[in-house]
C-alpha cells in the first residue's frame, strides 16, 4: 500500500474568545492515500477551514501532527514549510483570486514561476492542464473574459501546475450556480485522480458527494465518517 500522502493525527485547535476557549477541533484523526478524494462537511463554524489550515501548514494547530508525504511538517521551520506548501500542496478556494492582468495561461503558470521553474517550462505545464480542463481555446484570454466556471478551472489548473501531492480545497464550487459547480467538480476530480495526487475537499454541496471516495463530518470537533 502506498504511504498516505496526509497523515492526521490527534489535531487539536482551540481559539480564544469573549467567552473563553472555543475548542473546534479536538483530536481530528486523517489519512489520504495517493488518488483519493474525501469530501469534508460540517455547519459553519464546525472546523473545516481551520482542519484545512493546519493540513495545509497555514495555521498551527494546538496540539497533534500533520504529515505531509511521510515528513512531519510543524517540526519542520519556516523555510521548510513553505517549501512543502509550494511544491506539493495545491490550494483552491471559493473565489478564484485570479490576477485580472494575467491571461489564464499566465495565471496557471505563476506558482511554477515562482518557484523557479523557466517560463517556458511552466507555460507548457499550465497549458497542458488548461488543456485537460477543456479550456484550450481560452488560454490567451483575461479573467474578465471567461465564465466563472471558467475562472474557477483556472485557479484549478494553478493549484496543480506544480504537480502537488496533496490538493486543499474550500467550498471550490460555492460560488457557482449548481451545474457549473457539476462541470468544475468532475473535472477537478477528474484531474486530480489522473494526476495521481489526493484531494480534501470541504463543501456543503452533498450533490458532489457522488465524486469522492469518502465523506467525513465535523461533529462537536471529531471526524465522523458519512459515507
Amino acid at each position: 500500500m502506498s504511504e498516505a500522502v496526509l497523515s492526521i493525527a490527534g489535531l487539536e485547535r482551540r481559539y480564544k474568545s469573549g467567552a473563553g476557549e472555543l475548542q473546534v477541533l479536538a483530536g481530528v484523526d486523517l489519512e489520504l492515500a495517493p488518488g483519493e478524494i474525501v469530501g469534508l462537511i460540517g455547519p459553519s463554524g464546525s472546523g473545516k477551514s481551520s482542519l484545512l489550515h493546519a493540513a495545509g501548514l497555514l495555521e498551527r494547530p494546538n496540539a497533534g501532527m500533520v504529515r505531509i508525504d511521510g515528513v512531519s511538517a510543524w517540526d519542520l521551520g519556516d523555510a521548510a514549510r513553505t517549501e512543502i506548501r509550494r511544491n506539493r500542496i495545491g490550494f483552491v478556494y471559493q473565489f478564484h483570486h485570479l490576477l485580472p492582468e494575467f491571461d489564464a495561461l499566465t495565471n496557471a503558470a505563476l506558482p511554477a514561476l515562482i518557484a523557479g521553474r523557466p517560463r517556458r517550462e511552466a507555460h507548457a505545464a499550465a497549458e497542458r492542464l488548461l488543456t485537460a480542463l477543456g479550456l484550450a481555446g481560452r488560454i490567451r484570454h483575461q479573467p474578465a473574459q471567461l465564465s466563472g466556471g471558467e475562472q474557477q478551472r483556472v485557479a484549478i489548473a494553478r493549484a496543480m501546475v506544480n504537480k502537488p501531492l496533496l490538493i486543499l480545497a474550500d467550498e471550490p464550487t460555492g460560488n457557482l450556480d449548481p451545474d457549473t459547480s457539476k462541470v468544475v467538480f468532475a473535472a477537478l476530480s477528474d484531474l486530480v485522480r489522473k494526476e495521481g495526487a489526493a484531494a480534501l475537499i470541504a463543501t456543503h454541496n452533498m450533490e458532489l458527494a457522488k465524486y469522492m471516495d469518502r465523506v467525513m463530518a465535523l461533529d462537536h470537533g471529531k471526524l465522523v465518517r458519512r459515507s
